[in-house]
């Protein structure tokens, strides 16, 4: 038994998307044996305005994990963000995701 090919393929896009809107960077912060789990939290809360179970989450993350990605953006909005957590003593750096 033979098969005829298609000949009249329609192609529709189902949604497009803006590459300008993707978010291509993260803040990570990783883990250290100097800041208490508080200081963490508090900080997530306060710099990255994380509710408390989300900060407690991330933190639970760097402390088993060694980092976790905690804010994702462009990187002239995620800079100052990473500097306020580095001022705190917290290790973080902003990577490509």
């Amino acid at each position: 038994m033979k098969f005829a090919p298609e000949t009249d393929i329609e192609i529709k896009v189902e949604e497009e998307v803006e590459v300008d809107n993707i978010k291509l960077y993260a803040i990570v912060v990783f883990n250290d044996d100097v800041n208490t789990f508080d200081h963490v939290i508090d900080t997530l809360i306060e710099v990255c305005g994380h509710s408390f179970e989300q900060a407690e989450q991330c933190t639970l993350i760097i402390h088993y994990k060694g980092k976790c990605s905690v804010k994702n953006g462009d990187f002239e909005e995620l800079k100052p963000v990473r500097d306020a957590i580095c001022e705190r003593g917290i290790s973080a750096e902003i990577l490509l995701r």
